[in-house]
């Protein structure tokens, strides 16, 4: 099963996507600029890769739920990212605030 929802970030609407697979469940909430997902996120693919598409994302790893993807600390973020002020440690809120203010 695949669910959508709004979810709202400090007054910004953002989408929470959750796809129920056998023994797990991918998490992502995404953004117009970017994205923050569950342990299932490859960063090492989108820095090598796939480089060339500059994407900006972060991955939390022992996240089961929405809500702890959004307090979760990421663990690995994209080098795309990095140049964002997004970086390792920061929680799943606050990066997706950095990616709402990216500029085009």
């Amino acid at each position: 099963m695949i669910r959508m929802k709004p979810i709202e970030v400090e007054g910004f609407k953002v989408i929470g996507i959750e796809v129920a697979l056998p023994k797990t469940t991918l998490l992502a909430v995404t953004t117009d600029k970017g994205y923050i997902m569950c342990g299932a996120l490859d960063i090492h693919l989108l820095n090598q890769k796939l480089k060339d598409r500059r994407i900006v994302a972060g991955r939390a790893t022992g996240v089961r739920t929405m809500e702890q993807l959004l307090d979760a600390p990421l663990d690995m973020v994209t080098f795309e990212a990095e140049l964002h002020g997004i970086y390792p440690g920061m929680k799943g809120t606050d990066a997706l605030l950095k990616m709402i203010n990216i500029a085009e």
